[in-house]
């Protein structure tokens, strides 16, 4: 490649804020709010195989093994840790009242995301008065707000060969407690729903209930250790971009190579520990981060290489209030909004014409209230 095709590939981007980053999470969100029921629709109207299939992988794997769907959890957190790789520094660059106040502000988004994630599971029992022991506190923004917390004290507080020590060392630990140890009969090599030693550690450590009663939660508490990864990860993806971000065709070249040979690491660990999102497995982090890596930086070529804007900027309309309207699906009924502005017209379709139309109004209500949103510049920050 010569150096004048080299130049051209070089995006023009702020150091702060990269638009392929908004709209992948925005892309992200999009399955979250109703995008996935689509597939299903279309192949009622079709009768495609292809949509057959893709209605199949917007759908979560029963236990071991991966789909499309499982990715979108652990694709956020990895954009969280991009974020904070790309903008973040050692507390020690920063005067020490600075570094005060962004200490303070991690601490607040960990306990909201904890909150909220309490709000979004309606955790709260059998209503106000509260009966603590009927919540559910194991919750998806939870999640994201512990990876996202310990990633950013190990960059404000520890070198980045350290970060990558943490990071490999987290793995390989994982990996030797799910399969060498054993409390009260649970653990020792045993990845079922059942018996990992995940269950000792929600049954006896995990305040309030589980989600739907099991005997572990998907989002329990031994399972939070691995996610660091994904978010450290993303620490790791953006400060690369940073770093190369002037030479367009080795930065997206080197994170394919990388995104590549993780997948590659990580169907082999499957061998013997098992992909599994509800375990978070080691196996099930080096494919969905190398997973992650390809989309950004598909995104990432697509929108601050080659510049192509517009449909970014409507997806980038959902990943800037992302938050917001995760929160907004689970205490909005949006289905029952769509029926109601769309009932005369739903009713006279035929069915697969039927459940597109509710659900493409379902997800256009969604987009026109965050649209709102952002041409008043309010964007809800956690």
């Amino acid at each position: 490649m010569t150096q004048n095709t080299e130049q051209n590939m070089a995006p023009v981007i702020e150091k702060k804020r990269l638009l392929s980053i908004d709209a992948l999470r925005g892309f992200d969100m999009f399955w979250i709010l109703g995008g996935e029921k689509l597939f299903a629709a279309l192949f009622m109207i079709s009768g495609w195989s292809f949509f057959q299939v893709a209605a199949e992988q917007m759908e979560h794997s029963s236990w071991h093994g991966f789909t499309a769907y499982d990715l979108i959890f652990p694709l956020f957190i990895f954009l969280s840790g991009v974020s904070l790789g790309i903008g973040a520094k050692p507390l020690t660059s920063y005067p020490a009242d600075k570094a005060q106040s962004i200490v303070r502000h991690g601490y607040k988004r960990l306990f909201l995301l904890i909150f909220f994630g309490v709000l979004y599971n309606h955790g709260w029992g059998t209503g106000i008065p509260m009966a603590l022991d009927e919540i559910r506190y194991a919750s998806v923004l939870g999640r994201i707000g512990i990876s996202w917390f310990v990633a950013a004290m190990l960059v404000w507080y520890v070198s980045v060969r350290n970060q990558w020590l943490v990071a490999i060392v987290i793995l390989i630990t994982y990996w030797l407690l799910l399969q060498f140890v054993t409390l009260d009969g649970l653990g020792g090599g045993n990845f079922s729903a059942e018996g990992a030693l995940n269950v000792w550690f929600d049954q006896h450590l995990l305040p309030g209930i589980t989600y739907r009663q099991l005997p572990m939660d998907p989002e329990g508490l031994l399972s939070n250790l691995p996610s660091i990864v994904n978010a450290l990860a993303g620490v790791f993806t953006g400060r690369f971009i940073i770093k190369h971000r002037t030479n367009g065709g080795f930065l997206i070249s080197r994170l394919c190579l990388i995104a590549i040979g993780l997948l590659l690491l990580g169907y082999a660990w499957d061998l013997i520990f098992p992909i599994n999102k509800s375990l978070w497995t080691s196996s099930f982090v080096l494919v969905t981060v190398g997973y992650s890596m390809l989309l950004l930086t598909l995104f990432y070529f697509l929108i601050d290489v080659l510049g192509s804007h517009l449909w970014a900027k409507c997806l980038a309309v959902i990943g800037m209030n992302s938050i917001i309207i995760y929160l907004a699906s689970s205490l909005v009924n949006w289905q029952y909004s769509s029926q109601s502005l769309f009932g005369g017209l739903i009713s006279v379709l035929p069915a697969g014409w039927q459940q597109l139309t509710l659900y493409g109004g379902m997800l256009l209500l969604q987009w026109l209230f965050l649209y709102w949103l952002y041409c008043r510049k309010i964007f809800i920050k956690v």
